[in-house]
């Protein structure tokens, strides 16, 4: 496909990361207000946030915190740090840890796994202090280990003092950055995010039923974590897919179990009424060839740096265009990975996203003949152009 070819098919196939105000007015009711200090709808394959209210707020997340103790303890297990079946010893420090709980006992053996569905399930203080403890040897080390990993993740209004969420004035998240933690959660481990759709775990003779009433309410919700304190308020962050459409909805400080649930039922409702998300072509798919000079060829293969997803109000794709450019003059050696060109998205000639365009390939510097001859051609073309 050439250049040309591509950028037309591009106008009617393209990504959009938009904020839903460039078409509200026009084409939408206004996003409901919920009754919650903060929240947020985001899309889990583009990564837009769709609705918000004081999304960046910091406040205390309380057990929401309990979503970077499991992502931790799943990326350890990714990583071969930690094993599903490796025993973990109860210590007093857990065993006390007071709030919602597992029941685990001082000094008993309790396999990572159970400890896993303890946390997500039960919400269990005590299965995510002895985690924490397994995991980085105390739980200040492992507090370290999220704000570090919270960092990666792109969490900027979030720091963390503890694995349980318990209440201390330094320890707080926003609606947007458990968002984000979510929609990672969610991507990067689909078997072990299976936990987050049962409904109750039986431990130690108690059988506890996971808090998210929406796992009851609505089939179409899988996960993610309840929260609760005197000072956090009621809080839920839920993900539900319909017709192969994933959202994210976060909820900050409702008054009562039943009202975060309600509220998130809200956010849900009014994003996939008015809004559809497809993924067009994946990261790495050949797009376009650009021109290389002084190389081993004379071409390079062209694509985008991220999935070419769009999110955007339903009906709306008529009205998009988009233009593709490649750099000027791309003079080998180019490597895998370079950015080459850009990716424009407009709406009545206002640029509303950009993508970066890589090379797909690395194209080696050619011979000595072949620069030589390309650098008398690039000397004529600049005089004609």
């Amino acid at each position: 496909m050439n250049i040309t070819t591509f950028a037309k098919r591009l106008c009617l196939l393209v990504p959009l990361l938009l904020s839903p105000s460039a078409f509200a007015a026009e084409m939408m009711p206004s996003s409901p207000q919920l009754a919650a200090k903060a929240y947020v709808l985001m899309d889990a394959s583009s990564g837009n946030v769709l609705v918000e209210n004081n999304g960046d707020q910091r406040l205390p997340p309380a057990s929401l915190t309990k979503l970077m103790t499991a992502y931790i303890a799943t990326l350890e297990i990714r990583r071969g740090q930690i094993g599903e079946n490796d025993p973990v010893t109860v210590s007093e420090n857990a065993w006390r840890t007071g709030g919602s709980r597992m029941f685990i006992k001082v000094g008993s053996q309790v396999s990572v796994s159970d400890l896993l569905h303890g946390i997500i399930i039960q919400s269990g203080n005590d299965a995510s202090v002895a985690l924490a403890e397994h995991i980085a040897g105390s739980e200040d080390a492992f507090a370290d280990m999220m704000n570090k990993t919270a960092a990666d993740l792109g969490m900027t209004n979030t720091h963390f003092m503890n694995p349980t969420g318990l209440p201390n004035p330094e320890h707080y998240s926003s609606a947007h950055d458990m968002a984000i933690l979510a929609r990672a959660i969610i991507h990067e481990d689909p078997a072990h995010y299976a936990i987050y759709s049962q409904k109750e775990f039986f431990w130690n003779g108690i059988k506890q039923p996971n808090r998210n009433l929406l796992l009851w309410r609505d089939k179409t919700v899988d996960g993610l974590k309840t929260g609760h304190t005197d000072e956090a308020g009621y809080c839920l962050v839920s993900s539900a897919v319909r017709d192969g459409m994933r959202l994210v909805s976060v909820v900050f400080g409702t008054n009562s179990d039943t009202a975060r649930a309600a509220e998130t039922q809200k956010l849900l409702t009014y994003g996939f009424r008015f809004f559809e998300t497809q993924t067009f072509y994946q990261k790495g798919a050949e797009l376009a060839q650009a021109p290389v000079w002084k190389g081993t060829t004379n071409q390079v293969k062209a694509g985008l740096a991220q999935d070419l997803t769009m999110t955007l109000p339903k009906g709306q794709l008529k009205k998009l265009a988009a233009s593709m450019t490649m750099n000027p003059q791309l003079i080998a050696p180019i490597a895998k990975g370079d950015v080459i060109g850009k990716v424009e998205v407009k709406l009545d000639d206002k640029v509303v996203h950009s993508a970066d365009l890589i090379a797909l390939d690395a194209v080696e510097e050619g011979g000595i003949l072949r620069r030589m001859w390309d650098s008398i051609r690039l000397f004529f073309f600049g005089l004609f152009n």
